[in-house]
């Protein structure tokens, strides 16, 4: 299974969610660090980066299976689905966890309004295949 961006209508959208990430280049291909992107209900972070050209690792296709999706949720935590045990359990193995270490295939948007998410610099694969 593998996890598909989505791109959210901005005339149906709930949620400003501003991706902050610390290598822009690692993750965008750009040197723009800051993203702004539409959510809504029901949409995950992930799926939401993903659509928008954010490339969050997320090495089991976003079925809280690893922790390489590892962010940080700097505003609007509220307005997202709580974490699981699963999800807890994952996030330990992640590095640098934080009071506000989320993994981004499991923060579901349940209210509008916005959402700061900050990609850390190491989250990117190093051993990426080329494509053929």
């Amino acid at each position: 299974m593998h996890t598909h961006g989505v791109k959210v209508n901005a005339g149906t959208a709930t949620n400003t969610i501003k991706y902050v990430c610390e290598d822009p280049v690692a993750v965008t291909g750009t040197d723009q660090s800051e993203h702004i992107v539409d959510g809504s209900s029901g949409h995950n972070l992930l799926e939401l980066a993903l659509g928008s050209n954010i490339n969050i690792e997320h090495a089991c296709g976003g079925v809280c299976a690893c922790s390489t999706c590892h962010v940080y949720i700097e505003e609007g935590m509220e307005l997202l689905s709580e974490s699981t045990e699963a999800e807890d359990d994952r996030v330990e193995e992640a590095p640098d966890i934080r009071r506000n270490s989320r993994l981004a295939c499991q923060c579901e948007l349940l209210k509008a309004g916005r959402v700061v998410v900050r990609v850390p610099s190491w989250n990117r694969n190093a051993v990426k295949e080329i494509p053929h």
